[in-house]
């Protein structure tokens, strides 16, 4: 299909194998070393050997969807309806590609900011509509967009707002100013927007903004779904158990494309995850510490090692310039990377429409285990 063919095998799988058959520590995927809370461990095993193993409900487990709801008034003041106003999904690259495809025609433009989850244009792609991008740019140690170039963006075929925040690939957190800004233009111009929160816990002390939900603002909630997933904040991503929470008509209109994609998922760890979703507050606390301790052993090694370092606010991932090392080009940065130093990292420019404006910067992660980042410090100052 010619709308699909740009799409071809991803950075992720290219940069894995790469790891893999030179000995590199591996810090291109974000997924953790670590496995999740021991009582949703217990939880997933319970389920699985007392007859928790066929289909659940096309809407998810009654249990998960009331965690869900729960969890979302207890952390960000939203009221959702369990029964009407969340989805249990296959992730949330599921829940974004089910959103986008129930809600966009043909021609129909989304507005994104680049750089950009992958998944993102393929599922704009696959729906036929028309990415909008927004660029994020480094100035003065934090990604920025132009406010104009926002409002350019948007246009009477705009359907869509596809926010990532806080962000991957930049660990950006879009600060109230910036989401207002967002709001409103939706409102204008009347169109949906689609959040992804995957990282909503993962903000760090030192970010200019805490995590603020766009659905929060006056006007918002009535016309945004709200996406999320256990797979970040209970490190388990290989469970790939999300959701979307949103207006009851836009929650059913992603229901009738989803049941036709996985139909339903993960039935014995749903109940698991609805009891990981319960955790105290002093989880959440005691992972953002431990990911903002690795986060600055990481940048400190970077920096040592020769790179401009962008000190991310949130999420999982590190962007660097690899401008002062000498690079022009972060594609083939990275792939010379293992060879230099043994190590392995994403050239952000994959992420972008624009190119050249991700050429020099590639992406870490540093949601590893605290030896595997030291290996990976210590490799990295064969760079200099």
């Amino acid at each position: 299909m010619e709308r699909m063919r740009p799409f071809g095998t991803t950075i992720f799988a290219e940069m894995s194998e790469l790891a893999t058959r030179t000995g590199s520590v591996n810090l291109g995927q974000g997924f953790p070393d670590t496995d999740g809370p021991e009582t949703m461990l217990r939880a997933a095993a319970t389920a699985v050997t007392s007859g928790h193993n066929q289909y659940p409900p096309a809407r998810g487990i009654p249990e998960l969807r009331q965690a869900i709801a729960d969890h979302q008034r207890h952390h960000w003041g939203l009221e959702y309806d369990p029964d009407s106003e969340i989805l249990v999904t296959a992730g949330a690259t599921e829940a974004i590609a089910a959103s986008i495809l129930a809600l966009c025609e043909t021609g129909d433009e989304v507005v994104c900011f680049e750089p950009y989850y992958d998944s993102y244009a393929a599922s704009i792609a696959l729906a036929g509509a028309v990415r909008r991008p927004v660029t994020l740019r480094p100035e003065h140690g934090r990604y920025v967009f132009d406010p104009d170039q926002l409002r350019a963006a948007f246009t009477k075929r705009t359907r869509l707002v596809l926010l990532n925040s806080p962000h991957n690939p930049t660990g950006k957190v879009f600060t109230r100013a910036e989401l207002e800004l967002i709001a409103d233009l939706c409102v204008e111009y009347g169109a949906i927007a689609v959040t992804d929160e995957v990282y909503e816990h993962l903000v760090y002390s030192d970010a200019a903004s805490p995590h603020l939900p766009l659905a929060t603002l006056p006007g918002m909630k009535e016309r945004t779904l709200r996406v999320s997933s256990a797979g970040k904040t209970f490190s388990c991503t290989g469970w790939k158990v999300g959701w979307v929470s949103g207006p009851p008509e836009l929650v059913s209109a992603v229901l009738r494309v989803k049941q036709f994609l996985t139909f339903v998922n993960a039935a014995p760890l749903q109940p698991a995850v609805a009891t990981a979703l319960r955790s105290p507050d002093s989880y959440y606390v005691d992972l953002r510490n431990d990911l903002q301790q690795k986060r600055d052993l990481l940048c400190a090694g970077l920096t040592e090692a020769g790179f401009d370092v962008l000190v991310p606010e949130g999420t999982y991932f590190i962007t660097a310039d690899i401008s002062p090392l000498g690079g022009t080009d972060g594609m083939e940065f990275c792939r010379s990377l293992p060879d230099r130093c043994g190590v392995v990292a994403i050239p952000a420019q994959v992420f972008y429409d624009t190119r050249e404006a991700g050429q020099r910067l590639i992406r870490f992660t540093f949601c590893k285990q605290r030896p595997v980042l030291l290996e990976a410090v210590r490799r990295l100052r064969a760079l200099t």
